[in-house]
């Protein structure tokens, strides 16, 4: 006689992206989970200032458009270690801010100082950490390489690459956006 074996199924899991600071979620791209403070239809409500509500390690994707700099220097920190907890290895976040000599930096009274710049990406690498002649002062734990990129003025978008290079190193206003992708270590 024999004997049938049963197999569970196991439903493939679904990716989880995260569009972190969605607000009304109006920009939320497809396939995204929109993510905010304040409760509006169909976002899940989060206070990312404190820990996440996602295990360690679940997360595929996450975006933050003109999100962390509403967040005071500490809540800074906490943002990218909670980033770093809950992304898979080798996941990957774009996070977009204005550029630290634009105008959209300084428009909004809401913002915190400092502004960011190129640099505090630059912070988020543990090797690099390590490699600095100074006392530890920092509370970062995240390990990200940072690949960085600007939104440039339509002015500026136009020009070769080299002038906007010059451009952006120059002139105030040619570059409007920063625009980071971390990629978990």
């Amino acid at each position: 006689m024999s004997k049938k074996l049963k197999f569970k199924e196991q439903a493939e899991s679904k990716a989880i992206r995260l569009d972190l600071g969605a607000g009304k979620a109006q920009k939320t791209p497809e396939g995204f989970i929109p993510v905010d403070l304040y409760a509006c239809k169909g976002v899940t409500v989060a206070d990312l200032r404190q820990r996440w509500p996602w295990k360690n390690n679940s997360v595929d994707e996450a975006h933050a458009h003109y999100l962390v700099e509403y967040f005071t220097p500490k809540e800074r920190v906490h943002f990218v270690n909670e980033l770093y907890r809950v992304l898979k290895p080798g996941a990957q976040a774009q996070i977009i801010t204005p550029y630290w000599c634009g105008n959209r930096a300084y428009g909004d009274i809401d913002v915190q100082w400092p502004p960011i710049s190129e640099s505090w990406f630059t912070m988020l690498n543990k090797s690099w950490r390590e490699a600095q002649n100074s006392v530890k002062t920092s509370q970062y734990v995240c390990n990200f390489d940072a690949g960085l990129g600007y939104g440039l003025h339509p002015a500026i978008v136009v020009k070769n690459q080299e002038y906007q290079q010059h451009a952006v190193a120059f002139y105030k206003e040619a570059a409007q956006e920063l625009i980071c992708t971390l990629t978990k270590v």
